[in-house]
């Protein structure tokens, strides 16, 4: 890896680094906006239920809250709206596009118009077609990165703000507001749940 690489890798770390207290501004925000009065800032009405609808199926209620329980499409709206320029923002629309485009060839309507199992199939072919993020070695990206596209960089921004939501932190994942005492050869067994924090 040449010096110019390493140091651009570098930088989006340190980007990202500084970024991160932003975002996370951003997800508290969000929980605190009712979800019957949510009005999109970036999203237009259509867009917006697609995205609703892409992180539901994506992270649907079980005997856990979804991703629309925790306000995941609010949160990226937001990180859109507040975050991403001019050109970012408009390939997000044509990509939201794009997608809608191959339900309707396929199916003849919008993915948010599909019923579920036509939704399922939609996401498998996606799954298939769309690269998958190359693992990381502190925060810097392992070989050359393949075009993550539309699906994959929602699908990974949606687990990101659910993982990161108060509810699933305290609801959820093992949650200790006032860590305890240091155990390091604890067994595996007894961990339990990822922790929150």
């Amino acid at each position: 890896m040449d010096r110019r690489s390493v140091l651009k890798k570098t930088g989006l770390v340190a980007g990202a680094t500084v970024a991160m207290p932003t975002l996370l501004s951003l997800l508290q925000s969000c929980w605190n906006e009712p979800r019957l009065t949510w009005k999109p800032e970036f999203f237009t009405k259509e867009e917006a239920t697609t995205i609703g609808t892409l992180v539901e199926m994506i992270l649907p209620r079980t005997d856990t809250p979804g991703a629309l329980d925790v306000k995941v499409d609010v949160f990226i709206d937001r990180v859109i709206s507040q975050t991403y320029d001019q050109e970012g923002q408009q390939n997000i629309r044509n990509e939201i596009t794009t997608f809608n485009n191959r339900c309707k060839e396929k199916f003849g309507t919008n993915f948010a118009s599909l019923d579920v199992s036509e939704r399922v199939e939609v996401l498998k072919a996606e799954e298939k077609s769309t690269g998958k993020f190359n693992p990381g070695i502190w925060g810097i990206t392992i070989g050359d990165q393949e075009p993550i596209g539309f699906y994959r960089s929602m699908k990974s921004m949606a687990i990101w703000a659910y993982f990161t939501s108060e509810v699933i932190g305290e609801q959820v994942l093992s949650y200790d507001p006032i860590p305890g005492s240091y155990e390091p050869c604890k067994p595996l067994s007894e961990v339990g749940n990822r922790w929150s924090l």
